[in-house]
């Protein structure tokens, strides 16, 4: 979860349920409850954040509010950045993920900004907090022979709609969407031709994303096997590119399930996250030498140090088939 930017209109105050409890406080002061209920009312109505972004700032705000030490009801200036610092150590001893604790950080630090930017504090307690280093772990992707077994999975299993399950698999594949992308597409986004489409990103970014002749192939048979089970007035009444059985919206939820079905004990029986499909995407296009920069634009990355972590499994994947490949390649000398 990336810090957000704070905008300098604000959204309309959040009146809490037991604010009577800080009635002590003056006209000026605002508590730690009514700030973080504002701010979140301002990602939603402000920033337009999704649904999920959103959530994820209310459950590390909410768990900021539960730490020892602090007072949801108690004017935010209470909140120092030695206790701050005491929350985190919190996390650290329940064993929590780098990650997890960062997102923490990076909820607090932006509600923080917020305030600070409306005049709620006259000090930011969150300025002197660090982000915990994390272990550098490559993205988990597949090899082309497990991309094509798992793409072939729907016609060969048939588990549930094989030209949708098909179609959605090279189409992950071939564009590397995210996950959501993929949910939130539209009939009107994809070209007539299925050869690209327009998806909406982190940040309500647009990008063109691309597909080959494969995910094409089977993007058009699954458009018109929806029209001869639904009826081609179906396409008008949901709009949405892909649907469930019931010629609903597929929801991310649905497309994680569809894939644990054919990638789990029923199919591959090697479980893989959808997100899978945009690291073996990214991976296999910097493998093949595309440019870094152009790689960016494609994943829609903000910053081109999330991409390049893909450098790397393409340089450990080189020197793993050189090893294999060459006479000398690391291989024990038998004689």
């Amino acid at each position: 979860m990336e810090e957000v930017e704070i905008v300098a209109d604000s959204a309309p105050a959040v009146q809490p349920p037991g604010a009577d409890v800080a009635g002590s406080l003056n006209a000026d002061s605002h508590t730690l409850y009514e700030c973080v209920s504002e701010y979140l009312v301002y990602l939603k109505a402000v920033l337009v954040l999704s649904d999920n972004t959103v959530a994820a700032y209310k459950r590390d705000l909410e768990q900021l509010m539960e730490m020892p030490g602090i007072i949801r009801h108690a004017d935010i200036r209470s909140v120092t950045t030695e206790s701050l610092r005491l929350c985190i150590g919190e996390l650290s001893k329940k064993k929590r993920a780098a990650a997890s604790i960062n997102r923490f950080i990076a909820a607090f630090r932006s509600m923080f900004a917020y305030c600070r930017k409306l005049g709620y504090i006259d000090i930011n307690p969150s300025l002197a907090i660090k982000s915990v280093k994390t272990p550098k772990r490559l993205p988990r992707f597949m090899t082309q022979a497990e991309v094509d077994e798992l793409c072939a999975q729907p016609t060969v299993k048939e588990l549930l709609w094989e030209k949708r399950d098909r179609a959605l698999f090279e189409m992950m594949y071939s564009s590397g969407c995210r996950v959501s992308e993929v949910a939130g597409l539209k009939l009107s986004d994809v070209s007539s031709d299925y050869s690209q489409a327009l998806v909406t990103g982190k940040g309500r970014k647009d990008r063109i994303v691309y597909f080959g002749e494969d995910a094409r192939n089977a993007m058009r048979a699954y458009v018109e096997d929806r029209k001869s089970r639904f009826g081609i007035l179906s396409l008008q009444a949901e709009k949405s590119f892909f649907v469930n059985q019931r010629g609903e919206k597929l929801s991310v939820r649905g497309i994680s399930y569809i894939l644990c079905r054919y990638s789990g004990g029923e199919g591959t029986n090697h479980h893989v996250s959808p997100h899978a499909f945009r690291h073996t995407f990214a991976t296999a296009m910097v493998t093949n030498g595309a440019d870094v920069r152009l790689v960016q634009e494609l994943l829609g990355h903000s910053s081109i140090s999330t991409t390049q972590r893909y450098t790397h499994i393409s340089t450990e994947k080189m020197i793993e088939l050189y090893n294999k490949a060459h006479p000398h390649g690391g291989k024990k000398d038998e004689r």
